[in-house]
Parts: structure tokens; C-alpha cells; sequence
């Protein structure tokens, strides 16, 4: 039975053909992942366990209805496909899903809440597990800044931070945990920032702040549990989205009004590069061959990644007003989303303009399109939806949508098989491709 880790013991008993490893997907799971044709499972027991519930909830109508109360509240209603590919399955959360504060997107279903994170069954959508975090003392903006409760995961590994500790858990296995003290001269307070292969890296420092104290970097390489470097930090600051690049992260180093953007090597923790920023410098995204930063206040740049030398740049005309988002590459074409809705790609060697796709919405810091197989995933508001647009030529293939409301934009992540597209408190599994 999924759930969370550790159960009841108890005595037990099963009906006929229980015993042969044919399981019920947990009453979340609200369509899909169920008998040959996706549709609801009809065993014995769910019959049975129907009948109750209808006798149970007739029974409860019939007192509170006599007794003058108010009608009980209507569950509420599942969300259906109005347009799109069909999903595989289709899985309701306890609340709203948080997923600005996993440092990455995942490489499997998570559905990450307040309530923690639950791992999903990636052909049913049943709940295998759930992982508990520390929950955030307040909301925040997903483009804003760095909060100490963000939950770094990478690969199958998931990592949090306690008092003096970082510390990790798999997925598939939350039995298997560790936790990592540091050098007690490093600090006590952790904020992870990512995750680049085996190596978690972040910055320790003490509190209560003094006038005289000291940030650190450091990274802990979580096969062997050994801390790897750690070295002073001075005004070195992650961007949002943290991303690494062939053992390579950007950061940027501030001194009062002078900035410089900063490639770290994460095997060492020692600055490969270094060049000057500009003051409006707000992101900067690794990829194979290039460090994307913003030009200005609209513009963008690309630098290349063994020196830092700019390479090609693009901006807006003296008589348009939008301003370029962080980027997203797949090797060959790098992906540029505008605030405006526009998406246009670009080659990655030369920087030549392959092509532009106009969206019927604007896009914003949470709107980061996902290139994953022949497609570039591009999520909308609640009610836009999700569309796919050809990554090699820019046209729409597709525009998923449900029925379900909301007031979230979507958010998206794929494994080899499936993309998995949410928002508020509702996920789908649908055909990657």
C-alpha cells in the first residue's frame, strides 16, 4: 500500500485475487492508470466499497436534512481534457502544489505541497511514498530571491538542510538517508542552491550575524558523504534559475555598485572566469557551450563557456518593448521566451534566427519552456493551458487544456516516457511527443 514511510501493523485480510499483486490506485488518482482501456477499476471490493459510501453519504443527507443543517459541501469536480492529447493519468494533490521550491525539475512524477513531497508511480499515478520537508514560514514570488527551505533534488536524490547538516534521501528509496555535518567553523545556517551530478553545493554562515562574519561556499559530493570544498565567500550570489553546465555553475559577485558574473567550478569550487556585469544583471543560465545572461534591461548576451568572451547577442528594436526571459537550450537550438509571448530560437554555433512563434498569452519568470524530444513545451496561465510547439520549425502540434480552475501557471517536467504538466493542485501525465 503506498503511503508514508513506515505503517500500522495490524491483523489484515484481503479478497480473492488481492493476494496476486493486483492493487487499486488510491482514490487521488482520478482517471488513467487503471484497466486496459484507462478507465475506473471495477473490482469486487470497490463495488462494495461504493455501495457503502452511497449507503453512508444517504444516510448522512437523511440527518442533516431532518435535523435542518446545511446540505453537506459537493466534492469537487474532476477536471477533464477539453483539448489536447489524452492524458495517461490524471492526479489530484491534498492543496496546491510549490513547485519554485525545488531547485530543479524533477526527472519523475512529484507532487511537491506544504504537505511535502509525494512521489508518484510513473504508469498509474498512485502514491509510492511521501517525503516531509520543513514548510516555508511564508509565501514567496518563484522569481525572487533564494529561500533557506528550497529543496535541491537531482537525479533520483533529493537534499534538504538542517542545523549544520545537509542532508539527502532517494526517491525511491526514503530509507536510504544521510546527513552530512560540516566544519563547525563553516556556519550552522545552510541555503542549498543546486545540484550539479554527484556534487550538491551552497553557502553556510553563522547567526546571529556579526560585523566580522563570514559566508562560505561549499559543495558536499553525496556518493562517498564527504564535504568536497568549502572556501570564503564574499557577496557571491546564485541566479535564478541555479542551472549547471559540464561541472560548471554561474554566480555573481557584487561589490557595492560593481558587479561581475563568476563560472564556478563546482569539482573545486574554484572561479574559472570572471567578467563584468552590468548593474540590471538578474539571470544567467549555463548551457553546453554558452553562459545566457540579460543585456541590459531587455536585451540578451551569450558567453562562451571555456572563457567568457561574448559571442552573439540579441535585443529588442528602438521601437519594441518587451524584454527577453531566461532561455532554455537542447543542444542545437537555444529557445528564447519574450515577456511579450513570443518565442524565438536561435542557433546555438552562430546565433542566427531559425524562428519566432507569437503565443495568445504573455509569459513571465514562471513561464520556463521545457524542450524535451521533437518538442519545445511551452506552459501558459491556468486556463491557456500547455502547448507544444515543433522545436525544428516553431509550429504548434498542440494546446493541452482541463476543465479544472486555477490561478497558477502550469508547470512541467518529463521523463523519458511521459510529460507531466500541473498546476494548483491538479497533474497530468500525457504522451511525450
Amino acid at each position: 500500500m503506498p503511503g508514508r514511510e513506515g505503517q500500522d501493523g495490524g491483523a489484515s485480510w484481503q479478497w480473492d485475487g488481492d493476494a496476486d499483486g493486483t492493487a487499486e490506485p488510491p482514490a487521488e488518482v482520478l482517471s488513467g492508470g487503471a484497466g486496459e482501456d484507462g478507465g475506473p477499476w471495477l473490482s469486487r471490493r470497490r463495488l462494495l466499497a461504493g455501495a457503502g459510501v452511497l449507503a453512508a453519504g444517504g444516510a448522512l443527507w437523511a440527518l442533516t436534512r431532518s435535523g435542518g443543517g446545511a446540505d453537506p459541501a459537493p466534492p469537487k469536480p474532476r477536471p477533464t481534457r477539453l483539448t489536447g492529447p489524452e492524458p495517461v493519468w490524471t492526479y489530484r494533490g491534498p492543496e496546491a502544489m510549490t513547485p519554485e521550491r525545488l531547485s530543479e525539475r524533477p526527472g519523475q512524477p512529484v507532487f511537491f505541497s506544504r504537505s511535502g513531497l509525494q512521489v508518484l508511480d510513473p504508469a498509474t499515478g498512485a502514491v509510492q511514498r511521501t517525503l516531509e520537508f520543513p514548510v516555508p514560514k511564508s509565501d514567496w514570488p518563484s522569481d525572487v530571491g533564494l529561500p533557506d527551505s528550497r529543496v535541491v533534488i537531482g537525479g533520483d536524490r533529493v537534499f534538504t538542510s538542517s542545523h549544520g547538516h545537509v542532508d539527502g534521501r532517494r526517491l525511491g528509496d526514503p530509507a536510504a538517508r544521510w546527513s552530512v555535518p560540516l566544519p563547525e567553523q563553516l556556519g550552522s545556517t545552510i541555503t542549498l542552491f543546486g545540484c550539479d551530478g554527484d556534487v550538491v553545493f551552497g553557502r553556510a554562515e553563522s547567526r546571529p550575524f556579526t560585523a566580522d562574519g563570514t559566508q562560505h561556499l561549499f559543495a558536499v559530493r553525496h556518493p562517498d558523504q564527504a564535504v568536497l570544498w568549502s572556501r570564503p565567500s564574499i557577496n557571491e550570489r546564485p541566479l535564478s534559475p541555479v542551472t549547471s553546465a559540464g561541472g560548471h555553475v554561474p554566480l555573481l559577485e557584487s561589490y557595492g555598485t560593481d558587479a561581475r558574473l563568476v563560472l564556478l567550478e563546482t569539482a573545486t569550487g574554484k572561479p574559472v572566469w570572471a567578467v563584468p556585469a552590468e548593474e540590471s544583471t538578474s539571470w544567467a543560465v549555463a548551457s553546453g557551450q554558452h553562459v545566457y545572461t540579460n543585456a541590459g534591461p531587455a536585451g540578451l548576451r551569450a558567453l562562451r563557456l571555456e572563457d567568457g568572451t561574448p559571442h552573439w547577442s540579441a535585443a529588442p528594436g528602438p521601437s519594441e518593448e518587451w524584454r527577453f526571459l531566461p532561455p532554455v537550450a537542447d543542444g542545437t537550438r537555444v529557445f528564447l521566451p519574450r515577456d511579450d509571448g513570443v518565442v524565438v530560437a536561435h542557433a546555438v554555433e552562430t546565433g542566427a534566427r531559425l524562428w519566432s512563434h507569437r503565443l495568445p498569452f504573455r509569459l513571465d519568470r514562471r513561464s520556463r519552456p521545457l524542450p524535451a524530444g521533437p518538442n519545445l513545451y511551452v506552459p501558459g496561465p491556468a486556463a491557456a493551458g500547455v502547448r507544444a510547439l515543433d522545436a525544428a520549425t516553431g509550429e504548434e502540434r498542440w494546446t493541452f487544456r482541463d476543465s479544472g480552475p486555477g490561478v497558477d501557471v502550469w508547470s512541467l517536467s518529463c521523463d523519458a516516457t511521459h510529460l507531466y504538466a500541473g498546476h494548483d493542485d491538479i497533474l497530468h501525465a500525457l504522451p511525450l511527443g
